[in-house]
């Protein structure tokens, strides 16, 4: 109780593994890793969403420390590009710093009624740690037990579905209600997947029906769990791009561009990321080991249309269209059509002949 009288901060939120976690554009943030493991984030940026007004080049501003050489290696060309054009105009503004840098000490000092000493210290100069920096001591904060998390999320997405169905939801100012919206929801969790194959794996989507907040980004995401040798069916994205990150295994893919040209064959494994256009047609097949991937897609409820399986664009064909599409016997049409009766995960087997 005593610290809640020295200290007022918006919410800390806990998280953990398979958490997918949506932020709005210019939202301060930060992240603590108070586990005993290391923690990978894997973030996706669209600089093509409605609320940068800036160009195509994605930014990072940063208020505290002095993330020179990380923003430099990042920023490549560009950086260098920005570095010779700052050192033509002069060298106070050499450094890619945090936001203070850029700001005299002075004014720092009265816009925070602190003394000089305390404002260079906001400007990083000295602060070579770089972007991750290590904590002396463990963090102290107000932050919720796991138990107690999860009952204010359910509450929370409750107050925000009662928020969507309101006729005057639309018109609310986003800052009226970020600090009360649900902005993480976890996707490794079985009992939740959307499609379930006990011989194939299981498929996971995280869109704006479930994170209502995903609809202001127009981004939604999709994890995916294969078993041994298991295949993903043949599919597009409809309205969406995707982007593909392996968390997990191996396996092969496949993709196709509109003259049917692959553009893609080759394994993938855990750490890599790649890039299925709209419409390109992909297939995925795991290896010995399985394979798992997370999919972020830019439309807030992404769709695929399938090419195999019981909800197939041809199992919706009549049998002999599909056998003068293909110019094969009605037997082969039904073949084509029925051989497969699993959706959209199909489990391993021998072809027929």
């Amino acid at each position: 109780q005593g610290q809640s009288r020295r200290d007022q901060h918006q919410k800390v939120r806990q998280i953990r593994e398979g958490d997918v976690i949506a932020l709005h554009a210019g939202v301060a943030q930060w992240i603590y890793n108070n586990g005993r493991s290391p923690l990978v984030l894997v973030q996706i940026i669209d600089t093509s969403n409605p609320a940068n007004q800036l160009d195509q080049n994605h930014r990072d501003f940063f208020l505290a420390g002095n993330p020179q050489r990380e923003v430099q290696s990042q920023r490549g060309e560009r950086g260098r590009t920005s570095e010779r054009r700052s050192t033509s105009t002069g060298s106070a503004h050499d450094n890619s710093g945090n936001v203070f840098s850029g700001m005299d000490e002075r004014v720092i000092a009265e816009s925070f009624n602190i003394n000089t000493d305390l404002a260079r210290k906001l400007r990083g100069e000295n602060d070579l740690r770089g972007i991750i920096v290590s904590v002396e001591h463990d963090l102290e904060m107000l932050a919720p037990q796991r138990s107690q998390e999860e009952e204010r999320e359910e509450r929370e997405e409750e107050a925000q579905r009662q928020l969507e169905r309101s006729p005057r939801a639309r018109f609310n100012g986003l800052e009226e209600t970020f600090c009360t919206r649900r902005l993480r929801h976890n996707i490794n969790k079985p009992s939740e997947a959307d499609i379930y194959n006990p011989r194939a794996g299981r498929v996971t989507s995280v869109n704006s029906h479930n994170l209502p907040i995903l609809r202001y980004l127009q981004l939604s995401i999709q994890k995916a769990v294969l078993y041994k040798n298991a295949l993903m069916t043949p599919h597009w994205n409809i309205n969406a791009h995707s982007i593909r990150y392996i968390t997990r295994g191996s396996g092969r893919v496949q993709i196709v561009n509109e003259n049917g040209d692959s553009v893609f064959d080759g394994q993938v494994q855990r750490g890599q990321m790649f890039t299925v256009p709209q419409n390109f047609v992909v297939i995925t097949k795991a290896s010995n080991e399985g394979l798992e991937w997370v999919s972020f897609k830019t439309n807030d409820n992404a769709k695929i249309n399938q090419l195999a399986g019981r909800v197939s664009a041809i199992r919706s064909m009549p049998e002999e269209v599909v056998a003068n599409a293909f110019q094969v016997s009605v037997e082969d049409a039904r073949r084509l059509k029925d051989n497969r009766q699993e959706v959209t995960l199909l489990s391993p087997g021998s072809r027929s002949t």
